[in-house]
């Protein structure tokens, strides 16, 4: 158990920490295949969608709308159909719709009573600024792939990230859901990191498999916040 009280900005990924976005990806991904006559359970859905948007980030930067893109593509490439324009840009599209996770915009109101809060997400500003809305509070500081011309797990961002923050890595703890996206690289940058694990509770997850030790792992963002106010 860590000593939240040490600690005077939450770094927040966002998407699968805050916004629900295996259930967006689904929402899109699932009819559309079906439209083609492929048919996969959620879970080959979502870890062929992992393998595609992890090889789209690794390269020379390109923006995630054209990132969702192009995982679209691919899907086509390897099922055998050619995703129509509208197709194309379906996830990206749908990104203003994703919902927080039930818990999430009580427990950051929570939060920022006593926390900076920050975002550190791989997205484009403008799809971001529609999942601000959902998400009902005041963030110190976004920092978007967009910004850093990178994507996590790529070092870059969580420099920029600290650098805007403007305090010491100690009283900086970085929250996340995914280990390969997040939590691996703010360990070896020094970050104190909480894994929230909502695969226990959600299902499979989007995410690439990786394996570290964080500092504090939860259920969700409620458990958190109860915490944090110990």
């Amino acid at each position: 158990m860590i000593d939240l009280n040490q600690y005077k900005a939450l770094t927040f990924d966002c998407y699968g920490t805050l916004i629900d976005w295996e259930n967006g990806i689904l929402g899109v991904l699932k009819p559309l295949l079906l439209t083609h006559n492929t048919n996969l359970d959620d879970e080959q859905i979502l870890d062929i969608f992992a393998e595609f948007e992890a090889e789209l980030e690794i390269g020379e930067y390109i923006k995630y709308r054209e990132v969702l893109k192009r995982v679209v593509q691919k899907f086509g490439g390897r099922f055998g159909f050619e995703p129509t324009a509208d197709e194309l840009n379906s996830l990206a599209n749908s990104i203003q719709y994703w919902l927080p996770f039930p818990d999430t915009v009580e427990a950051l109101r929570t939060l920022k009573q006593k926390f900076k809060l920050v975002i550190i997400s791989n997205v484009d500003d403008d799809l971001f600024a529609f999942s601000a809305k959902h998400l009902e509070v005041e963030f110190d500081e976004i920092i978007t792939a967009e910004q850093a011309k990178s994507y996590k797990p790529s070092f870059n961002n969580f420099r920029l990230a600290i650098e805007r923050i403007g305090l010491p890595l100690e009283q900086i703890l970085h929250v996340a859901a995914s280990v390969y996206h997040d939590i691996v690289t703010a360990k070896s940058l020094e970050l104190s990191t909480v894994w929230v694990n909502r695969r226990v509770e959600q299902g499979v997850s989007a995410n690439l498999p990786a394996v570290t030790q964080p500092d504090l792992e939860v259920p969700d963002l409620k458990t958190l916040a109860a915490l944090s106010s110990q």
